[in-house]
């Protein structure tokens, strides 16, 4: 029980460093995007997978709240649909993780790029922003959020190897 509550405490440390990079890096949100998209992607995969899936919801939760304060959401509604993407990203993952590890990296992103265009679309339904910026937002929550969630995947696979064994080590 400890260890998991470490681990996600440090998880979700390294997940706010990682979305803080878009503050201090200067590059455009597009790219910026698809750096801090990916990391964050894989920060909610190693959770479920090194702490379970509440641990991984909770984060799941958080980033988008982390990224509104950071101003990269324009408005509080945004939350919303971010959250719920990435609740789902997680759920697609686990649900399918027994199957092969490169499906349910494939299906948890091609669900995470459909989920988030949709519910987007309600939100922009309720809002009214200047074209310029709506557009813009729509571009990156679209196809971007496909490329995004595999880059995780991979990078979760892709770490998980390299800690294996500290993690069954102190398990």
């Amino acid at each position: 029980m400890h260890q998991k509550v470490v681990r996600t405490a440090l998880l979700l440390a390294l997940m706010i460093v990682l979305q803080s990079l878009r503050l201090l890096v200067p590059v455009p949100p597009f790219i910026s995007m698809f750096v801090v998209g990916s990391a964050i992607n894989a920060c909610l995969l190693i959770a479920l997978e090194v702490t379970g899936s509440k641990a991984a919801l909770g984060m799941a939760v958080l980033a988008p709240i982390v990224a509104f304060f950071q101003q990269a959401l324009p408005l509080p509604v945004f939350i919303l649909p971010v959250a719920f993407t990435n609740m789902a990203y997680v759920l697609i993952y686990q649900m399918t993780l027994s199957y092969n590890r490169w499906l349910a990296i494939l299906l948890s992103s091609i669900g995470r790029m459909l989920i988030l265009y949709f519910s987007s679309s309600w939100a922009f339904s309720i809002v009214a922003l200047p074209e310029k910026q709506a557009t813009i937002l729509k571009a990156l929550m679209s196809w971007p959020q496909l490329v995004t969630g595999i880059i995780g995947g991979i990078l979760c696979m892709l770490l998980l190897k390299r800690l294996a064994s500290t993690i069954n080590r102190s398990a």
